[in-house]
Order: structure tokens, then sequence, then C-alpha cells
């Protein structure tokens, strides 16, 4: 009897943990996909891949981010994140999407952002950057976090 009923509550869990894994992998090869895409747009604005690092001043954590910047039109870009988190040796990607409002003086753009992760990753981050066709900055803060991200072209079919 005992081992029935752990059979039964361990088969949802491992189900669960599928349905993760399935989720997580759909994520990724969206991302991928479109991170291909993205490389065939010409690098004259903020548009298309950018490769770089975020960092957490408020508790020192850091590691590799990759974005890929779209125009919805001349005063918002979609910025699509996806971010390396390594918690103890256990390495994690996270995936989201920010709005930026976003004004352009020349070659110069500034930028401004917010985006609910939700209350498992900070809840609610603020975002103001600038950039131009070679590199991005954005300054990031949320209730328990604040940082930085630092992004650069990377080279072309990568």
């Amino acid at each position: 009897m005992t081992f029935l009923i752990s059979s039964l509550i361990i088969l949802p869990m491992k189900f669960q943990v599928l349905m993760l894994l399935f989720c997580l992998a759909a994520g990724c090869s969206t991302f991928e996909r479109k991170w291909k895409e993205a490389g065939e747009i010409p690098r004259d604005g903020i548009e298309g891949q950018w490769i770089g690092r975020w960092h957490s001043d408020y508790n020192q954590h850091n590691d590799k981010l990759r974005c890929i910047v779209t125009k919805k039109n001349d005063a918002i870009y979609e910025t699509l994140f996806h971010a390396k988190y390594t918690r103890w040796i256990i390495p994690v990607s996270f995936g989201y999407g920010l709005d930026m409002n976003t004004t352009r003086q020349g070659g110069q753009f500034q930028f401004v952002g917010s985006a609910d992760l939700g209350s498992l990753a900070g809840g609610i981050y603020q975002y103001t950057g600038e950039g131009n066709a070679t590199m991005l900055q954005f300054i990031y803060r949320a209730e328990m976090d604040h940082g930085t991200f630092y992004l650069k072209r990377p080279p072309r079919n990568k």
C-alpha cells in the first residue's frame, strides 16, 4: 500500500518536471529561432542581436546575457532577453520581454521601460538606458535588486 501511494505521488511530480522541461525547451527554441533571424537585420540602429553580461549590484551575481531588439514603431522597441544564471552549481536560463519607450538624437538612443517578472523573480523591474549601433547599457532596479546590463554586437553568423 505504501508503495502504491508513493508511486502515485511520484508519478505526478515526474509529469510536472517533464512538462516544465518541455516548456523551457520550447521557450529556448523560440528564442534561438528569433536569434538566427535577427542576425540578418542591418546594424545601423539598435535593432538585431546583442550579447553581453548582466550584473547585480545588490548581490554581485552576474552571467551571460543575449538580447534581440525589434522596432515596433518610432517610439517603442521590443527587447527579448535571454539570461544565464547559475545558482550554486545549477545553470539556469531565463527569458523575458520588455517594451522600451525610446527617443533618438542622431545615432544615440535613450530608453525607459518596466517588466513584471513575477514574484519569484523579484517583481517589477524598472529600466533606463542608452546606446547606439554598437553598444547598449541598461540600469535596472527592483524592490530587492539593482544592477546593469552591458551589451555589444556579436560577430556576424553567431
